[in-house]
């Protein structure tokens, strides 16, 4: 975790992690566990078939799922075979779809069977779509996914482009209503992982709770961080039910938890809840939006011997800034200094860099 972070691309995390640890668990899903081995084997297998099924450098291929194994697979294999994915939330709908896809110009998608209402439209314009979870009644040609692994080859991939190259595609919600595609080189997606890692103490012993979706760029940057360490994830479909996913925290003994302020809320409304019932956590990062001052001492008392980073970023460059955890007493209204290999300062409407106090971009 020392210097400046190299230029690679972002699979060479899982391929490196599999190297050095394949026996660890990188996933865990419903009590399901996937080894760095097997991440590694099947996002080869993938991307073997994709580059059969006529892929070709720089094509965008459609995640249209919630959060499960498959997903991870999936963006690991489009990157192994040189193509940009694209995370679409599963609860979108059918005309935003399209116009996602028509706009990415994407002609491959990974989906499941429940998602078939919303994406029969946006199916004739795929070339290929493949199906998680086949069922009997589907009504269009959609692709068995692990059949596709099955059938293909596990072989280490020659090098698949350069880390200028787009790695992703994610959309924002776009203030004209339209979703705005935002590019992320293979180089801004592992600067970010590294230097977020480095300010967190990340380490390969971290177990990763993630129920924010991988279709939002702080749920996505979970594996990253996972990956480029060796660490486990623990990969949830959501906070609906907080109770339940304590228990699983407890249950895997986490020591990451990434939120935003509305899951931070819900947290402190469950009563008997102190620091007994995550006795491992060791951080606690926040996202989207600002923390209230009352929730940030909320979790302070509830998570004495618990990190709590309060940080600031947008999804063009993932992390601007991050605010140590003992200082969210004294500015708890502040975003923090500048994130390592980085620097931050004001500047005025005609681009001049203001000093401390002055108001500016």
């Amino acid at each position: 975790m020392s210097g400046y972070p190299s230029a690679e691309r972002v699979e060479h995390f899982l391929i490196r992690s599999a190297a050095r640890y394949p026996d660890k668990v990188a996933l865990i899903h419903q009590k399901k566990t996937i080894t760095y081995f097997e991440l590694d084997q099947q996002s080869s297998q993938f991307a073997h078939h994709l580059l059969a099924s006529g892929l070709r450098r720089g094509d965008r291929v459609l995640i249209f799922l919630p959060n499960c194994p498959e997903s991870v697979v999936a963006i690991f294999g489009i990157l192994k075979a040189g193509g940009i994915f694209c995370p679409i939330n599963h609860g979108t709908k059918s005309d935003k779809l399209r116009y996602i896809q028509e706009d990415a110009g994407a002609r491959f998608m990974i989906t499941q069977a429940s998602l078939q209402p919303a994406t029969q439209e946006v199916a004739s314009y795929c070339e290929r779509i493949y199906i998680i979870d086949p069922a009997d009644n589907n009504k269009l040609p959609y692709l068995n996914f692990n059949k596709a692994l099955e059938a293909s080859s596990d072989k280490a991939l020659a090098p698949a482009g350069i880390d200028t190259d787009l790695a992703m595609l994610i959309y924002t919600s776009g203030s004209t209503g339209f979703p705005k595609g935002v590019m992320m080189m293979h180089r801004n997606i592992c600067f970010a992982t590294c230097s977020i890692n480095r300010y967190l103490k990340n380490s390969k012993d971290e177990v990763i709770l993630l129920t924010l979706p991988v279709s939002f760029d702080y749920g996505l940057y979970q594996l990253f961080f996972a990956a480029q360490l060796g660490a486990t994830v623990v990969l949830e479909q959501g906070f609906t039910f907080p109770a339940a996913i304590l228990k699983v925290a407890r249950e895997y003994q986490v020591t990451n938890f990434p939120l935003v302020p509305t899951m931070a809320a819900l947290l402190l409304r469950m009563t008997g809840l102190s620091t007994h019932d995550l006795e491992s956590l060791r951080c606690i990062t926040n996202t989207g939006a600002a923390l209230p001052p009352q929730h940030i001492q909320q979790l302070q008392t509830r998570f004495p011997d618990t990190a709590i980073y309060s940080m600031y970023g947008l999804t063009e460059c993932k992390r601007c800034t991050y605010l140590e955890p003992d200082e969210l007493q004294q500015r708890p209204d502040s975003v923090g200094k500048a994130i390592p290999f980085t620097e931050v300062f004001l500047v005025d409407a005609h681009h001049h860099i203001l000093g401390a106090g002055e108001t500016g971009e």
